[in-house]
């Protein structure tokens, strides 16, 4: 029982479970990034190249077509769905590096809030209540 009872203190950590929430809240984060390059910034940019971004590719060698009209045995290099993921990493770093940055300015507040006065030191209290006790 010991390891389960460690092993319950590890888990129950606060940096732990701060980390377990950062990582779902991540996770569904990455869910609205991609679906706003997906379904906002690629057919803006799509305009521009006058095609489906996810579909921009470089055919290496071209397939057949079967009857079905897919595609099969082509060899092609996806640049569109890279630019993609690209864009995706760029706001989520962009949106990370602004939530740090006001993390680093709020610390910074706390940390120039005025420091209470200094009292008496030791010795000076010493010394008054030996006079005191002169008195």
């Amino acid at each position: 029982m010991g390891m389960l009872k460690e092993f319950k203190e590890f888990a129950m950590k606060g940096n732990l479970v701060d980390i377990a929430v950062a990582f779902v809240m991540g996770a569904a984060f990455n869910k609205v990034v991609t679906t706003f390059t997906g379904g906002i910034v690629s057919p803006l940019v799509g305009l521009i190249f006058q095609s489906d971004f996810n579909d921009l590719k470089y055919v290496i060698t071209p397939g057949t077509l079967d009857e079905a009209g897919n595609v099969t045995g082509e060899i092609a290099v996806l640049y569109g769905s890279f630019i993609t993921s690209l864009i995706d990493f760029i706001i989520v770093a962009f949106v990370m590096f602004m939530i740090i940055k006001a993390i680093n300015k709020m610390k910074k507040k706390e940390e120039a809030a005025p420091a209470p006065p200094a009292g008496p030191t030791q010795e000076e209290l010493l010394i008054q209540i030996r006079d005191l006790l002169k008195k």
